[in-house]
């Protein structure tokens, strides 16, 4: 036997790419992309310490320059100075007058200023990427307040590449600690999803694509009593969505078992059917022939019993009626007040008691449809409006952009609120006797069609019900969806 669609769909699931796979990849694509919205703020501020630093450096060698003898500055002095500081040459300035000076013999060319004094934060971050972008040694003049005295300009000359290196090492140190924070929030956000989110939702959606009304137990793969209780345990919007996935699952079930009781119900009725008829016509018989019998008492209780046989007759007729699937729809094109008029003089619906029915349309006004079912359709309505106690009833009919709508009105006291929840539904009746079967005969037939019935309003004034057919064109399309339901 081959195994459901829904199930095999499940468990290609695993093979698939998953929600928590893909957040997974998100987080870290994401915590990465925080890291560089840092890194870019960062190195430039690298940079700047750097520069700051030099300047710092060169501030230190011209105070050790004042605490020499005389101030002299021997050549190896020079050097040394230099060398702590990392430069080719210093320059202290003080209210504009240079009051340091150091230099190596041969002194570079500058191929850039640098004047920190001017630097935007714009500009760090700019010629942070300007630097690491370098692939030679420039020589650069850096001019900046000393970050021990701001009242000293110090100006340096120096090698690019020391910073460049420094810079290089400090970016590839942010980028391993950046993957590290992202490889552990991303785990972390990742074990978080799994179980507050993505299995709840695996397991939602296990139990939808598994689920099927004619299995019990096939509430999910977890099982519908596990399920159920996580769902109960939840109070959130996945809580709320798996109560009420189990209640949707157990009403389908419970309609699915009713379907089938019924349906088993209607085969029975229909096999006894005709054997039952045949019982009731020949009691039918005897009754005529007790209705000429002598005996005053029984001449007195034979209405009863033809009154208690027509009753069911009707009731096996209904029954038979409702338990087999209703015949292929018969498109013809005929007046409905003419059909309106037919069902008037029916005695089987409108009775013998005075009871009124009126067309209230065109004696020219033509619909197309079955017409026997379309009379049967009809018949049921105001044969429910007359046993409710209605004593007139009015058919109206309009043509719409969607097809024909035809309103069937009465003056009776209104459909009672016990059987507003289930009107359409069988063995609903509101009278006592009633079968219940009016209506849901009703219904399918007008959904043969293509259409659909509904009660428009209800109340000690009367009720009103509106049967809305499509255009011919619809008919035969609906009539295939309607057969492939079955």
């Amino acid at each position: 036997m081959e195994r459901p669609r829904a199930l095999r769909a499940m468990e290609d699931l695993p093979r698939q790419v998953g929600l928590s796979a893909r957040l997974l990849a998100l987080t870290v694509v994401f915590v990465m992309l925080c890291e560089v919205l840092i890194f870019a703020p960062s190195i430039g501020r690298y940079r700047l310490v750097f520069l700051e630093e030099r300047l710092a450096s060169a501030h230190l060698a011209g105070l050790a320059i004042d605490a020499t003898p005389d101030r002299m500055v021997t050549a190896q002095l020079t050097s040394t100075l230099l060398h702590h500081v990392g430069a080719h040459a210093v320059g202290l300035y003080q209210d504009g007058k240079l009051t340091h000076n150091l230099q190596v013999p041969d002194l570079p060319a500058v191929d850039r200023e640098i004047d920190l004094r001017e630097e935007s934060f714009t500009d760090l971050i700019v010629d942070a990427f300007a630097t690491l972008a370098q692939r030679r040694n420039r020589i650069l003049r850096v001019i900046g307040p000393s970050p021990k005295d701001a009242t000293v300009l110090a100006v340096v000359v120096l090698d690019e590449q020391p910073l460049r290196d420094d810079m290089l090492d400090y970016a590839w140190r942010i980028l391993g600690l950046s993957i590290v924070i992202a490889l552990v929030t991303a785990s972390l956000l990742y074990l978080s999803l799994q179980i507050m989110l993505v299995r709840p939702m695996r397991r939602l959606t296990q139990r939808m694509t598994a689920f099927h009304p004619e299995l019990p137990a096939a509430a999910g793969a977890d099982g519908g009593d596990a399920g159920d209780a996580r769902a109960r345990r939840r109070s959130d919007e996945l809580g709320v969505a798996e109560q009420a996935l189990s209640s949707m699952q157990e009403d389908l079930r419970s309609a699915f078992r009713q379907q089938s009781r019924l349906a088993a119900l209607g085969s029975g009725v229909s096999k006894l059917g005709h054997d039952l008829r045949n019982i009731l016509s020949s009691m039918q018989v005897l009754s005529d022939r007790l209705a000429d019998s002598s005996d005053p008492e029984v001449r007195r209780l034979t209405p009863r019993l033809e009154r208690a046989l027509n009753r069911a007759v009707s009731l096996t007729q209904a029954t038979l009626g409702f338990a087999t699937s209703p015949p292929a729809v018969q498109l013809s094109e005929f007046p409905l007040a003419e059909l309106v008029q037919e069902i008037a003089q029916d005695s089987s619906i409108v009775g013998d008691d005075g009871f009124g029915l009126e067309a209230a349309m065109p004696a020219s006004f033509t619909v197309t449809a079955d017409r026997d079912q379309l009379y049967r359709v009809l018949g049921n309505l105001i044969r429910n409006a007359r046993l409710a106690g209605a004593h007139q009833a009015q058919v109206a009919a309009t043509i719409g952009p969607e097809g024909t709508a035809i309103l069937v009105s009465d003056d009776g006291p209104g459909v009672p609120d016990l059987v507003l929840t289930r009107l359409f539904q069988p063995f609903n009746s509101g009278r006592p006797g009633g079968t219940g079967l009016g209506l849901a005969i009703a219904r399918d037939l007008v959904e043969a069609h293509g259409g659909r019935i509904t009660l428009v309003s209800t109340g000690p004034e009367g009720s009103i019900f509106r049967i809305d057919l499509p255009f011919a064109g619809a008919i035969p399309a609906a009539q295939e969806q309607k057969a492939a339901t079955r």
